[in-house]
């Protein structure tokens, strides 16, 4: 059964899936607000493009690499973006980052998770928006992060996936910000580093 986290929450990914984990993938869904439309009934959808990156930082908080759109994978290999999902469209995640934890360089202390409107919509426009993150070797969701606060920011900084006492945890931040990009939001990121 995978948490439900909460804003702020910290949890031992290892824990929670019941043993070592090898390789994790970041899931992040969403929909777009219907527009229009008769007791919300033949409304349109207006597309939004949510994006999800990857943020790789060292041990003096000092960004290594990232993966997101413009970079599927981390120049070290261990972190892969599956694609850029422009619309939201269909169920379950729309985009996912899989992280291979066993091969992410040592040198590497966290992984922060970022979601962006790059289509500049705020989340005003966004429902059912989350992020969750799942064992890749027997398809068990760990933890899910409910991103679905609606209001007039464009971005938030989801989670932070980092190395503590040898074991991989999970940070739930769920912080508002503004951005197209995640390099808008690294003034924000700093803080929970």
């Amino acid at each position: 059964m995978a948490v439900n986290l909460t804003k702020g929450q910290k949890i031992s990914l290892e824990k929670e899936a019941g043993g070592a984990l090898r390789q994790v993938t970041m899931g992040l869904g969403w929909d777009a607000v219907k527009k229009g439309g008769l007791f919300g009934f033949g409304g349109s959808q207006v597309q939004i493009d949510l994006d999800a990156s990857c943020v790789m930082f060292d041990e003096s908080n000092q960004p290594l690499d990232v993966v997101w759109f413009r970079q599927l994978r981390s120049k070290d290999g261990s972190i892969v973006h599956t694609g850029d999902n422009r619309t939201g469209a269909g169920d379950g995640d729309d985009e996912q980052i899989v992280v291979d934890l066993a091969n992410v360089p040592p040198q590497v202390k966290s992984l922060v998770f970022t979601v962006n409107s790059f289509t500049g919509q705020s989340f005003a426009q966004v429902q059912n928006a989350f992020c969750r993150i799942f064992n890749n070797a027997d398809q068990r969701e760990i933890a899910r992060y409910d991103l679905s606060v609606q209001g007039p920011h464009t971005a938030q900084i989801m989670a932070k996936v980092y190395r503590h006492n040898g074991e991989w945890k999970m940070h739930a931040i769920g912080e508002n910000g503004n951005g197209r990009t995640f390099d808008q939001l690294m003034p924000q990121i700093t803080p929970h580093l």
